[in-house]
């Protein structure tokens, strides 16, 4: 399927990261890039200061010998963290980005299978970074903690000040590895996914291109992919800046503070996002006429009269009161909250990506999208369903710029993810007669049942959580039939075990034969979740009853 024309947005032709950043400096020199805290006092950098940090701290490690190699880099979001990575990428190294999420054994095999050289990490984890040194797998010859950064770009301007080039000179090109980037899918082993300079690049400018965005507040973790197109790499296009979230607990908080724009999360976060919307209203004693607020919106829009930022005000004020665009991807994004919030005048970008991809695929336009779809492809990428069924359902086939070199020191995994030029994502889904994109759910999920009928696990979860007292659900097949475990909202309806099983009940009756739940069950905790929210298909089943 070709891209659909479409006016996009005017963008830079750049091929490598170290471009990237001078597009950036070059015409944002004096404006400011980031805001960021240093024990609860708030900095800033504009794009010339982080130049100068970034050329001082790599040249800080051209000098020590620490180049031409893989280095790792592990903490929370920080400026820091930030400017290590792009001194990382603009020296011609390879960042090796770690899951902050992960179990220390996983990251030692990770930094292990990489021969990381050194490590850079923030004080919040020097217990992990004290068993990286322990494990006699790890050969890396240097530990760095992010609070000696500001002392050695200090030691990198003296360098700089003194006439030595040698980072400065470093060619980059736009075939060479960048960064490795760890996998943490809901199914199977974890893989090093290889992206050159010309991946990300590529998939950077091309989402910009479709997504017109300006401040955000930084929530997405800094290790991964989709934090990179939606906002790291994003601002030396845009030339405008963000405040970078270190965790998620004074959020509400920051957007406050900071009034962004824009602000890019995975489905779980809007969905809690609507939800406590409905929630505060309800406590308020507001919802009542928030719903006619609502009513009397919709009949104004249709006569072409939007009036939902005056008429909501109070609701978006929550998000700093100039909040425009949620720009979410990572999974399936249920229609009923990405309408909800566009009711509230709050629009939502959905895309589609996978780390893979660099890892953005396909993506809503900011005025033209389809509720329910993942937009259409990216201008730097094609992508077709594979042997579609009667319904144009089949497997998600991509190529183009922005399609991963291939698996780290894994050719096996490698060959078997390609077919030909195209890269088999695992995923399914269709694509409409407008180039819409519409994801149904992940191969490797698929229930067969014993009539040979394929169920997508996804679509009927999709359903159960939207059940007023379920909270999370998973869906598989378990002796032959659909199971359904739920985690409940208890603490809103004391009695929702007693509820779950008319309300399941409700669902058979309205559902095919073949799509129906056979055995229900219920959890007492959340489910085990990925780093990026996704709950854990092959999880050890504790606490089901």
């Amino acid at each position: 399927m070709k891209n659909r024309p479409y006016p996009y947005y005017e963008m830079p032709d750049v091929r490598t990261v170290k471009q990237l950043v001078q597009n950036g400096v070059s015409k944002g020199y004096d404006e400011v890039l980031v805001y960021y805290q240093v024990n609860k006092t708030v900095r800033k950098k504009t794009f010339g200061e982080f130049d100068r940090d970034t050329k001082a701290f790599g040249s800080y490690l051209f000098s020590h010998g620490i180049k031409d190699c893989k280095i790792a880099i592990l903490g929370e979001n920080s400026y820091y963290w930030f400017m290590t990575f792009i001194s990382v990428l603009n020296g011609g190294c390879v960042a090796v980005p770690l899951d902050k999420e992960m179990p220390a054994d996983d990251l030692i095999k990770h930094i292990t299978v990489c021969e990381c050289k050194a490590i850079i990490y923030s004080d919040s984890y020097s217990d992990v970074a004290e068993k990286f040194k322990a494990n006699k797998n790890v050969k890396a010859e240097y530990f760095i903690p992010m609070s000696k950064l500001p002392k050695y770009i200090y030691e990198g301007e003296d360098l700089l000040d003194g006439g030595y080039t040698e980072y400065l000179e470093k060619t980059v090109n736009e075939d060479d590895l960048a960064a490795v980037v760890f996998t943490s899918g809901t199914t199977g082993k974890s893989k090093g996914v290889m992206l050159t300079h010309r991946n990300i690049t590529a998939d950077v400018v091309a989402t910009c291109q479709c997504v017109k965005a300006r401040n955000a507040v930084l929530v997405l973790p800094f290790n991964h992919t989709f934090s990179w197109a939606s906002a790291l790499f994003a601002a030396f296009l845009y030339i405008d800046h963000g405040y970078i979230c270190p965790n998620l607990k004074n959020v509400v908080g920051d957007f406050k503070e900071y009034k962004p724009q824009n602000f890019a999360a995975v489905p779980m976060v809007v969905e809690m996002i609507y939800k406590k919307i409905w929630e505060t209203a309800e406590k308020q004693g507001k919802a009542d006429l928030l719903k006619k607020g609502l009513k009397i919106s919709e009949a104004l829009l249709k006569i072409g009269i939007d009036i939902r930022k005056k008429l909501f005000s109070e609701v978006l004020s929550n998000f700093g009161g100039k909040l425009e665009v949620i720009i979410c991807g990572g999974a399936a994004l249920d229609i009923d909250y990405q309408k909800g919030l566009f009711d509230l005048g709050i629009t939502v970008i959905n895309g589609y990506g996978i780390t893979e991809c660099s890892p953005v695929v396909a993506v809503n336009r900011n005025e033209y999208f389809k509720l329910g779809s993942c937009g259409q492809a990216l201008p730097c990428n094609e992508i077709k369903i594979y042997n579609p069924d009667e319904n144009g359902i089949g497997e998600i086939y991509v190529k183009g710029s922005n399609v991963m070199k291939g698996y780290y020191n894994d050719p096996e995994e490698t060959e078997a993810a390609f077919d030909g030029e195209w890269f088999k994502t695992g995923d399914y889904g269709r694509i409409d007669n407008e180039g819409f994109l519409f994801i149904t759910g992940r191969k490797k999920n698929l229930i067969i049942l014993g009539n040979g009928k394929n169920i997508s696990p996804e679509e009927i979860e999709e359903k159960l959580v939207k059940i007023d007292f379920v909270k999370e659900c998973l869906v598989y097949e378990e002796d032959g039939v659909i199971a359904a475990e739920f985690f409940l909202d208890e603490d809103n309806y004391p009695n929702a075990k007693a509820l779950i099983n008319s309300a399941v009940n409700k669902y058979n009756s309205e559902s095919a034969i073949s799509k129906r739940i056979g055995k229900i069950k219920t959890r007492d905790t959340e489910f085990p979740k990925t780093t990026t929210l996704k709950i854990k298909r092959n999880y050890k089943k504790e606490a089901v009853k």
